[in-house]
């Protein structure tokens, strides 16, 4: 199988940044394109009415923060001729899916948490969602110590 099309799911942590380097080298081997998706995740919003933070605002805050980690990672890992920017809003593990069915991608890179016991229970698993969900590779990396 050849990969043309691979598509990075990214995040603020530092789990998705190794992963973001791992997409990127592959790109660039492989002369493929790359797609980059940063899910806005409205739970995540913080919204206070008393201090002035209202619904729109804090989403339009998390939008520019999905931006900008996309933006700083293409200054990083330059050299590739086009890059596919997605910043699309709902819960991360449907979203990279979509994503990547309709943008045609053929292989996904993603970091993970490594969660287990109940912590895995309470927050599931976007990554293991994304695999059971997708019929395409998908590579997976972690912050093990090496």
């Amino acid at each position: 199988m050849k990969f043309k099309k691979i598509l990075i799911a990214v995040d603020d942590t530092a789990y998705s940044m190794k992963a973001a380097k791992l997409g990127f080298e592959l790109a660039h081997t492989l002369k493929a394109k790359i797609g980059v998706v940063y899910v806005v995740d409205r739970a995540h919003e913080v919204v206070n009415a008393d201090l002035g933070i209202l619904p729109e605002e804090s989403k339009l805050v998390l939008l520019q923060e999905a931006e900008n980690i996309i933006d700083q990672l293409v200054k990083m890992y330059d050299g590739i001729d086009q890059i596919y920017k997605f910043t699309p809003e709902g819960t991360p593990e449907k979203e990279i899916v979509n994503i990547a069915s309709q943008w045609g991608a053929d292989l996904i890179v993603m970091g993970t948490h490594s969660r287990s016991g109940l912590n895995r229970l309470l927050n599931g698993s976007v990554t293991e969602y994304v695999i059971r969900h997708i019929d395409i590779p998908v590579i997976v990396t972690h912050l093990k110590s090496d």
